[in-house]
């Protein structure tokens, strides 16, 4: 299994840095590394972070979809940033999504890590549409999810996920200087 989840890091890391370029191939590489997640998850029973694999494949083609329409190709590439309210609107959705599914996983299944791995695919959710839509604050909610997660993937041995996520966290870094710093960024 590790010759797959190297396959699948190495395509995150090429998928995130073509996400700070705003270059459209992010969405169909990050789209074949979140099924061959989603496999991966499944074997080591992180059954959150599979069903999230499985949103982000739809979520993949959203991004897709934003960033290429041809009848909006100027609105669909631009950078904004997020109104204070819908900031707290979207986080308190990625909580109670994170109550929600931690609840499920807890009850029903044998999940490894039920509540974290929940609570990490709330918020992964929440930063993953902010992405799709080109909004500024996915970045820094990237930094702090990449890290938890490493903890998470250090945890459950997947050692080359963990150095994935390490490395998410500086392009995540990299992503928000960089959006920060576009010239086209729409403020509220």
């Amino acid at each position: 299994m590790s010759g797959l989840e190297l396959i699948a890091a190495v395509l995150g890391v090429i998928a995130v840095w073509l996400t700070v370029k705003q270059n459209a191939w992010c969405w169909p590489l990050g789209l074949i590394m979140v099924l061959i997640y989603a496999w991966l998850f499944y074997e080591v029973k992180l059954y959150s972070g599979m069903l999230l694999q499985v949103a982000y494949a739809l979520l993949q083609l959203y991004g897709w979809w934003q960033w290429k329409r041809p009848e909006r190709q100027d609105a669909a590439r631009q950078v904004s940033s997020l109104r204070p309210g819908a900031l707290v609107i979207h986080l308190g959705l990625g909580v109670l999504l994170s109550a929600a599914l931690g609840t499920a996983m807890a009850t029903w299944t044998d999940a490894a890590l039920p509540w974290l791995d929940a609570s990490l695919t709330g918020f992964s959710l929440v930063a993953q549409l902010w992405m799709a839509q080109k909004r500024l604050q996915c970045w820094p909610l990237w930094v702090v999810v990449d890290i938890i997660y490493v903890g998470q993937y250090l945890h459950q041995h997947l050692y080359f996920t963990a150095a994935l996520f390490a490395v998410l966290t500086l392009i995540a870094l990299r992503g928000w200087l960089e959006w920060h710093r576009d010239p086209a960024l729409v403020k509220p």
